[in-house]
């Protein structure tokens, strides 16, 4: 399967979850196990440019689908990156905000060992404000960014550059797919 191919798998899904947004859903792709293996393998062969990662941090909950699978190519343990209050055990939490609202995330204050190359993976990189929350969040943790790893990009809304100015301008960004805006 081309890059191609996966982008045709993808439906946009206007106004959701307000008007004016468009949402990229990735469950036509996730069904076919063919385009699932060939994005996972897609997306570790980037992450593997960036140098040894110890954790891949996923963002609930689509990072959770792309960043498992991920985590097990690379060799490494996942993270999960959680909403606000569904973790049970202590939490240290990151505020951010979307282009459609405010959110919170959390992680356990233990995921992270000190030092830890951590590569944060969610599914789309849109503005930027999710992913840059999620390198804080890693960071305060006491781990290191290794990079940030996305299965598609929309590069016209500037998330890299906003991620970049949160995370870092050294943090490398990698997608599999760029994708319009909608």
């Amino acid at each position: 399967m081309t890059p191609a191919d996966l982008a045709g798998l993808l439906r946009s899904v206007p106004d959701h979850p307000s008007p004016g947004i468009t949402f990229w859903d990735i469950t036509p792709l996730l069904s076919d196990p063919a385009a699932l293996r060939t994005a996972t393998d897609g997306i570790a062969e980037l992450a593997r440019t960036l140098g040894p990662v110890d954790l891949v941090a996923g963002v609930e909950a689509r990072g959770f689908v792309v960043g498992t699978p991920l985590a097990l190519a690379l060799g490494a343990g996942f993270v999960p990156l959680r909403k606000a209050g569904k973790l049970p055990w202590r939490t240290v939490r990151q505020a951010y905000s979307l282009e459609y609202g405010e959110a919170v995330i959390e992680a356990h204050e233990d995921a992270v060992p000190a030092g830890a190359r951590v590569l944060v993976v969610d599914d789309v990189l849109a503005t930027g404000g999710t992913a840059a929350a999620a390198c804080a969040l890693v960071q305060r943790l006491g781990g290191t960014v290794a990079g940030a790893g996305f299965l598609m990009e929309l590069p016209a809304l500037g998330g890299r550059t906003v991620l970049r100015a949160a995370a870092g301008e050294d943090v490398p960004v990698v997608s599999l797919l760029q994708v319009p805006p909608g």
